[in-house]
């Protein structure tokens, strides 16, 4: 009998050291110097001269909050980026069992649609967005540009798409019998969804809610427009932040960086928590043999 060959024997201990040591180096480099430089003195930024700084400016940390409304930033960030991840997930979730389970028409040009609305750049969408909000305001006398309201919705034209379609692979994956057993012993559809699939596809909503918590936390283009000062996202401060400067002196390299070490600090927190669901399996214990 042929012996399955291990992924790890593909190469030598040595070559996969000096592999892992490269790839860790890769990605930690930018992000020791990110940190290293929010810790610097702007005047030792501009000049480089010297890899280390002469003396820590932790003050950094302390006045970046001054200088630009930071926490205002993140607070904005935080709401609209977890109301339009979340209400993407459900509706994802819903979308994605009638499309796994019933046979209907349209079914597979919708799936199609979903494909398709990917490939569609956003920058194409900004201006239609726009003049949709801008003409709901006139006709209704109801304030929508610059509010969290057209925020959310803008990323949930890009998020729901890309978790239906996701959610509509992990449930189809879900073997029906699991819900046939609940719905024989009483459980109603709705039942059988949330008690018995969810947690099976728990690994796909992780991800699903990841994916679409990111979409609006790394956005700028949209923000920068759609939003009025009291409702500019995290992203939008930053990129005014980086043209900020104190009496028109030296550009705040150490804050900016700073700032930049702070905003990226949810996203590390987001995905430490959902570690285990991220990699974890998909129908792991759901059915036993």
């Amino acid at each position: 009998m042929k012996r399955q060959r291990n992924s790890q024997d593909i190469l030598p201990p040595p070559a996969r050291i000096i592999a892992t040591v490269f790839l860790i180096s890769f990605v930690l480099i930018p992000v020791i110097y990110t940190v290293l430089l929010s810790v610097t003195p702007d005047s030792e930024i501009s000049g480089g001269e010297h890899l280390l700084p002469s003396h820590w400016a932790f003050n950094n940390y302390i006045q970046m909050w001054i200088t630009v409304n930071l926490a205002q930033g993140l607070f904005n960030s935080l709401f609209i980026s977890l109301i339009a991840s979340a209400i993407a997930v459900i509706l994802a979730v819903g979308a994605g069992y009638v499309i796994s389970r019933f046979k209907f028409h349209g079914r597979l040009p919708y799936l199609y649609s979903l494909i398709g609305l990917q490939t569609v750049p956003g920058v194409m969408l900004l201006l239609p967005l726009f003049v949709l909000f801008a003409s709901i305001q006139a006709v209704l006398h109801f304030k929508l540009v610059g509010t969290y309201q057209a925020v959310i919705v803008t990323y949930l034209t890009f998020a729901l798409p890309f978790a239906t379609w996701l959610m509509v692979s992990y449930l189809g994956s879900i073997p029906i019998d699991l819900e046939e057993a609940a719905l024989v012993d009483g459980a109603t559809r709705l039942q059988a969804l949330w008690s018995v699939i969810v947690p099976l596809a728990l690994p796909g909503v992780v991800v699903a809610l990841v994916f679409s918590f990111l979409t609006g936390w790394n956005d700028v283009l949209f923000a920068s427009v759609l939003t009025a000062p009291e409702t500019r996202t995290i992203a939008v401060q930053l990129q005014a932040f980086s043209s900020a400067q104190e009496g028109g002196a030296l550009p705040l390299y150490g804050q900016l960086m700073g700032a930049s070490v702070v905003s990226a600090l949810p996203v590390v927190v987001l995905y430490m928590v959902f570690q285990r669901y991220l990699v974890g399996g998909l129908t792991a214990g759901g059915v036993k043999g």
